[in-house]
């Protein structure tokens, strides 16, 4: 692996240290059923420690330790983890970028500096938003049309909660997205360290994000079709 990786490898630490200081580890319960207060809570509120927040379910700001277990998922889950080795192979198999080589070897530096970006974006965005409060998590809706469902999952690519549950715009994920990858033309070969291919990089970023929220909002209803529960 390139030795510039481990210099974005230490940024992303820095940040993540950011998110667990105490500042924003404030103690939070979680949130209860109003009718019985001692219930257990229901699945679609459960789902917002999963980084999905129910659209019915009372609100509660995110804290400290969520922004850091949101992060986790966001670069380590297996649908990071899954995408990662499928773009990784799909350029392998091409050779593109044409330095790396169509070998293992080539692989491990696209994976790699995938990887890197991931962490380094998501970081980013947790740590920075906690600045005003922003909330990462996608908000899903089950109760809403198809129609409905669909401009949420696109809507959502570009806006988030604040400290009071309220649509805004994603600032911090406006910066961490395009930031992250015109950082990474500073150890990216030649021909992918362009403006034009850091651009590119940015647009598949928000494209995504938009299957991101798709998997989240329509993946449940899909699983227990499947699973027929």
């Amino acid at each position: 692996m390139r030795m510039l990786l481990p210099r974005r490898l230490s940024f992303t630490s820095a940040l993540l240290v950011l998110l667990v200081s105490p500042h924003f580890t404030r103690a939070q319960q979680p949130p209860q059923r109003e009718d019985k207060p001692d219930a257990p809570l229901p699945k679609e509120a459960v789902a917002k420690y999963q980084g999905v927040i129910d659209a019915q379910a009372p609100y509660h700001p995110i804290t400290g330790k969520q922004r850091v277990t949101w992060t986790l998922r966001q670069t380590f889950g297996p649908e990071s983890l899954f995408v990662g080795a499928l773009k990784s192979g799909l350029a392998t198999s091409r050779n593109s970028p044409e330095e790396y080589g169509p070998h293992w070897d080539g692989f491990g530096e696209r994976y790699g500096i995938r990887f890197s970006g991931i962490a380094a974006s998501s970081t980013i965005e947790a740590g920075l938003g906690s600045l005003w409060g922003e909330d990462p998590r996608y908000v899903r809706n089950a109760t809403l049309p198809f129609a409905g469902r669909v401009r949420n999952v696109l809507l959502l690519a570009f806006t988030a909660r604040n400290r009071e549950g309220q649509r805004m715009p994603a600032y911090a994920r406006y910066v961490a997205v395009p930031g992250n990858n015109f950082l990474s033309n500073t150890w990216r070969v030649h021909s992918d360290a362009t403006n034009r291919e850091a651009l590119l990089r940015t647009a598949y970023g928000f494209l995504g994000q938009v299957a991101g929220n798709a998997w989240s909002e329509f993946w449940p209803d899909l699983k227990r079709k499947v699973f027929k529960k």
